[in-house]
């Protein structure tokens, strides 16, 4: 899906929020930016779907005359007013649902809602990342994304390559489904934050990173910090020379469990925490402003109420004092 997407030419025209997108980019987006609110030139991007009740069950009526004839259960085909919602799994409720499934991409660095799209309630997080991804792409072409904050639902291969391919740097939480290579230069394995695993068992330590060469050098974990001349203190050492057993991963051998920043690293926690931007945003919509209370039968009616409260976003966080009242009044009182 990833390649079909990437070289889909998308109309803006043919979106039925075309007209509303103009004017959010123009009097909100464009002016976040002016205030240095959002860097379009350098995006940190994080991205997170959730689900929208639309109603309690599917909206279809009969087009045949069956009911009429006594049969009640036929199967001819039935008029769907909301033909791109379905089913889902809901698992934050735990429960099945009838709507959509949002999926919003933040900027990471001011919570603000940079592009959203609607997508049916049965579609994965993963795909509905790159439909609103690639849409973001073609409807917002001045916006350069430098970094990727996704959860582990995004965690396959071919994300990481189109990153590479693109000079993004992705922060994508391994998911343990995945897999990991059962063995890695003839004798290690790979622990599950991607840091290697000695013959021994023990976690290797991290000795820098050589970004030019794409790969990071760990160390044995046996060797003193302070005194490097002291040889590995394992019974069976698996190597013999002075500085110990030294691995080297490199990112074209496994793009996806080998990062650069490691996942081991504080770095990389501290970027990946940013995530979270993308479920305060998606807070806000559903339980600041209601999203979900919109009674509508039809997408554009759905995107309408979508788009104002994206504005209405902008708006809040334009209208944010930049000191605390609470500690003014203390330090006035004070």
């Amino acid at each position: 899906m990833l390649p079909q997407l990437e070289n889909t030419v998308f109309h803006l025209d043919n979106q039925p929020y075309a007209s509303l997108l103009k004017i959010y980019r123009k009097e909100f987006l464009d002016v976040s930016v002016s205030n240095n609110l959002i860097h379009p030139d350098s995006l940190a991007l994080a991205g997170d779907g959730t689900p929208v009740v639309t109603s309690r069950r599917e909206r279809k009526k009969r087009i045949c005359d069956c009911k009429e004839k006594g049969i009640t259960d036929c199967r001819c085909n039935r008029y769907f007013s909301q033909p791109d919602c379905d089913i889902g799994w809901d698992s934050s409720r735990d429960c099945f649902y009838h709507g959509y499934d949002l999926y919003m991409l933040v900027d990471s660095q001011s919570d603000l809602p940079v592009f959203p799209h609607f997508s049916c309630a049965s579609k994965h997080d993963s795909n509905g990342f790159l439909h609103a991804f690639f849409r973001m792409k073609s409807f917002l072409p001045d916006y350069k994304v430098s970094k990727l904050l996704l959860d582990s639902a995004h965690d396959a291969m071919p994300y990481y390559q189109y990153c590479k391919r693109e000079n993004i740097t992705p922060f994508i939480d391994l998911n343990g489904k995945g897999g990991r290579p059962p063995v890695y230069k003839n004798d290690f394995t790979i622990d599950t934050d991607g840091v290697p695993l000695c013959p021994a068992g023990c976690r290797m330590r991290r000795d820098g990173v050589e970004a030019a060469k794409g790969r990071a050098k760990f160390k044995c974990p046996k060797i003193s910090r302070k005194n490097s001349s002291i040889s590995c203190t394992c019974e069976n050492p698996c190597s013999n020379a002075k500085y110990g057993r030294t691995v080297h991963l490199v990112m074209n051998d496994n793009p996806r469990l080998f990062n650069i920043p490691p996942r081991s690293i504080k770095q990389w926690k501290m970027e990946y925490n940013a995530r979270t931007s993308a479920e305060r945003s998606n807070k806000r919509k559903k339980l600041n402003f209601k999203l979900e209370d919109g009674r509508h039968r039809y997408t554009k009616m759905w995107y309408c109420r979508l788009y104002h409260i994206l504005m209405l976003q902008h708006l809040d966080t334009w209208d944010l004092p930049f000191e605390s009242p609470l500690r003014k009044l203390i330090l006035d009182t004070a």
